[in-house]
């Protein structure tokens, strides 16, 4: 039975929260706290885009975090990393950074630009309970390392994890088998869009206007995050680009356990969480 027979619908729009987070950096919170549950494992998603560099300058000086992966993508800029744990890489457009923080790192982002656009989303993974006091670690892949396809006319896709149009991701994960694209459509076009069912999923549009679903579509625009339906034997979703659109396309299987989350520290009890302050104030991370 084809995608379009059980295509997933837009449960719920929601517009992006501006803010400031690091040191004074202005973003969109998009993915937020009362969202967790719902798109588990998935706990946060920013989206930044300035090219006003007081809106980005003073970046992310060190800061801990413990129990989940943080994901940074690039669409345009330079941004450093350094950590406790002695990598360091260049964030350059078209690039990824995938972290695991595992049972604590101390990092910085800082940019390597004073002018100029900065512009990208970080995304926050869920570590499952068993993983969470693993040994941190650290990817940084390339723009090139990243693998583009295009399944069909119109169509361009950057696949950062997970497996689509046949073509494997940067990244793998096996507990949260988390599925990453980046895609281009140009005015017109319509694609089936693979998403286990499984998984919670959403869209998130950074350009355009992206029609969702079959028969009575919703539409999201431009800084509009959807919440996919999780319709049972749904093998994936419809979209239809009512103007050239690029928007990301983020699903993983659910962890469906509790969430105790203080800031940069995400476990699954309150005591967890205590015991992580107590660990960064005391340099054990």
């Amino acid at each position: 039975m084809s995608t379009t027979a059980y295509t997933r619908q837009i449960e719920r729009l929601v517009n992006g929260i501006p803010t400031q987070d690091g040191a004074g950096v202005s973003l969109t919170r998009v993915l937020t706290h009362d969202l967790q549950r719902r798109l588990d494992p998935f706990l946060m998603l920013d989206a930044f885009h300035s090219d006003e560099p007081s809106d980005y300058l003073a970046g992310f000086p060190d800061h801990p975090h413990r129990g989940f992966e943080t994901v940074t993508y690039m669409l345009a800029g330079r941004m450093r990393h350094r950590d406790n744990a002695g990598n360091e890489g260049l964030l350059e457009p078209g690039g990824m950074q995938w972290m695991t923080a595992g049972r604590g790192l101390v990092h910085s982002e800082l940019p390597e630009q004073e002018n100029g656009l900065m512009s990208g989303f970080q995304l926050w993974v869920n570590l499952a309970g068993k993983d969470k006091m693993t040994e941190p670690g650290y990817s940084d892949i390339p723009s090139a390392g990243i693998p583009e396809v295009q399944p069909q006319p119109g169509v361009k896709a950057r696949v950062l994890a997970g497996e689509a149009f046949g073509t494997a991701g940067a990244i793998r994960r096996d507990t949260t088998e988390p599925l990453y694209l980046d895609l281009a459509l140009e005015a017109g076009v319509t694609l089936d869009l693979p998403v286990p069912a499984t998984h919670n999923a959403f869209l998130y549009v950074y350009e355009g206007k992206l029609a969702v679903g079959d028969g009575d579509t919703r539409a999201a625009e431009a800084g509009r995050m959807a919440v996919l339906s999780n319709a049972v034997g749904s093998t994936g979703v419809k979209v239809r680009a009512e103007e050239g659109s690029r928007f990301l396309l983020i699903a993983g299987k659910p962890l469906n356990e509790p969430i105790a989350q203080w800031g940069p520290f995400v476990m699954n009890t309150r005591e967890q969480v205590e015991q992580a302050i107590d660990d960064f104030r005391a340099g054990r991370f």
